[in-house]
């Protein structure tokens, strides 16, 4: 008798249609999907030809190489996605870090490395959206790379946790004085950037990635809630930017404590008002002007407003502009806590506002005087200076730097340069005071007058003055046309407050009187 042996069960299992459970659609697709992959490629080659061979037109046969063509980006697609969660779900479990450390480990890169860092898996983007990774935001570039819509959008995302804010094109990060600058012997202070006013950086760009003066707005929206915490303002070369949009953004900051202003086309008055204002707490500040010497908006009352409304000011630099010694005078003896000054490039200061600057109860505790490439600084001033530290004064006093690629002036007229000045005791400063760092470094003999002399056909020539505006600024704006008159006019003209003296007989002037009594 044969033995009979059990049917085997079909490995595809038949739903019959009187089968009361039915499977769903997805669960349909789902066995259909695994049994699509188990194919090999070839069969799956050779089945597509066999079903191409089976249409009886062009438009048939098109129609199924898209089909399959769309089938097999979405099946990729699909796949990539699976795949990124998948990693995403190993990074979580290997990852060593909580969630709130790791939100503080980004926290503290800086925003081009947080951004790379958004990108690498969906674990660390979520993390990296926290807006505590945004309270120091550095936007700053040599190459224009952002626009306002992605400082808006980082504002937003840091939201009220924003600390710090840095935008613009940076200028070059060599200093270029035209003579050799020797070794320091000391570091130089946080307070003085490492670029200089004679290295700027050409700013065009593409359009799309050009800030506008509008790229501040989100500072003040919802009631200036970003802006309410920030401690830090660094812009640099940001041409669209006028004075009505950096003032609104200074409105919406009174915690700031850090203000760096280099190469915008404000004036320097009404920024000095807005701070005054606005930012009570101000520690640091820091504007240069992006047109050398030819801003002289800077009136006697807004010193006095700032040294009473901001007596927190430790670092004052005001490089480039158009600034009267009692001007200077008033700001240096005013802040009581003041300890770094920078007044290089400035036009019309002659060094009278150091006479007897630290026998009083303020000015003493300077640490840093720079007064680099002031082309109207006086070698007799500088004397005098020196010799009041030799006898005691400014005992804080580390950094001192008189260096003039020009050379100093003389005491008569200061077109009569000194280039060797044997009057200043530099050796006796160095002896006697060797925790002091003294630059003093100065042209050889006969260069100032060669550029003078082309200075002087260029400003009295107001067919060449026009020129120069039209190609300097692109604007149009009625500071920048005024600022580069007052620059051409009398020497001693610069005083807007009454003072119209010439630089001969400043010294004898009522206005000095007046100032150093104080």
């Amino acid at each position: 008798m044969d033995t009979v042996f059990p049917k085997r069960p079909c490995s595809v299992n038949y739903i019959s249609p009187d089968t009361p459970a039915r499977v769903s659609r997805s669960d349909e697709m789902d066995r259909l999907l695994e049994i699509f992959l188990g194919f090999s490629d070839s069969s799956l080659d050779l089945s597509l030809e066999r079903l191409l061979e089976s249409r009886a037109c062009d438009s048939e046969k098109n129609s199924l190489i898209d089909s399959a063509l769309r089938l097999g980006s979405v099946l990729q697609e699909s796949a990539k996605k699976s795949w990124r969660r998948r990693a995403s779900l190993h990074n979580s479990i290997s990852w060593p870090l909580p969630p709130d450390i790791t939100v503080k480990v980004f926290s503290a890169l800086d925003t081009q490395s947080l951004c790379h860092t958004a990108a690498t898996c969906s674990m660390f983007n979520k993390c990296a959206m926290d807006p505590l990774c945004y309270a120091n935001i550095d936007l700053t570039s040599i190459v224009p790379k952002v626009n306002n819509t992605v400082v808006t959008m980082m504002i937003q995302r840091a939201g009220k946790n924003l600390l710090s804010l840095k935008l613009g094109i940076l200028p070059g990060s060599t200093v270029s004085t035209g003579t050799s600058r020797p070794a320091y012997s000391i570091n130089i202070p946080v307070d003085t950037p490492v670029f200089s006013w004679h290295d700027k950086r050409t700013r065009q760009g593409k359009e799309s990635c050009v800030l506008t003066r509008s790229c501040l707005l989100s500072l003040s929206t919802d009631g200036g809630a970003a802006g309410a915490l920030l401690r830090k303002l660094h812009l640099y070369n940001i041409d669209r930017m006028d004075n009505a949009a950096l003032c609104t953004a200074l409105s919406a900051c009174p915690s700031l404590l850090d203000l760096e202003v280099v190469g915008l086309h404000v004036e320097l008055r009404h920024t000095l008002e807005s701070v005054s204002t606005n930012c009570h707490l101000i520690e640091r500040l820091f504007f240069e002007s992006s047109k050398t010497g030819r801003d002289d908006s800077l009136k006697s009352p807004t010193c006095a407003d700032l040294v009473n409304r901001c007596p927190n000011v430790t670092s004052l630099a005001l490089r480039g502009f158009k600034l009267q010694d009692h001007k200077v005078r008033t700001l240096v003896k005013g802040f009581r806590k003041l300890k770094f000054v920078d007044f290089s490039t400035s036009y019309s200061v002659t060094g009278i506002f150091l006479r007897n600057l630290g026998s009083g109860t303020n000015g003493q505790f300077l640490e840093f005087l720079i007064l680099r490439d002031c082309m109207h600084l006086k070698e007799v001033e500088v004397a005098r200076f020196l010799s009041s530290v030799l006898a005691g004064d400014f005992k804080f006093l580390r950094y001192i730097d008189i260096s003039n690629r020009e050379g100093l002036a003389s005491d008569e007229d200061w077109y009569d340069r000194c280039y060797t000045p044997s009057n200043i005791p530099l050796s006796r400063v160095q002896e006697e005071r060797p925790e002091i760092c003294l630059l003093a470094d100065f042209p050889k003999e006969g260069s100032f007058v060669e550029v003078e002399h082309i200075i002087d056909s260029e400003v009295n020539s107001d067919a060449s003055l026009q020129l120069q505006l039209s190609s300097q600024t692109s604007d149009g704006s009625s500071f920048m046309s005024s600022s580069e008159s007052s620059y051409t006019s009398d020497q001693g003209s610069g005083n807007e407050d009454g003072h119209n003296t010439t630089y001969a007989i400043y010294e004898e002037s009522s206005d000095e009187i007046e100032f150093l009594a104080t």
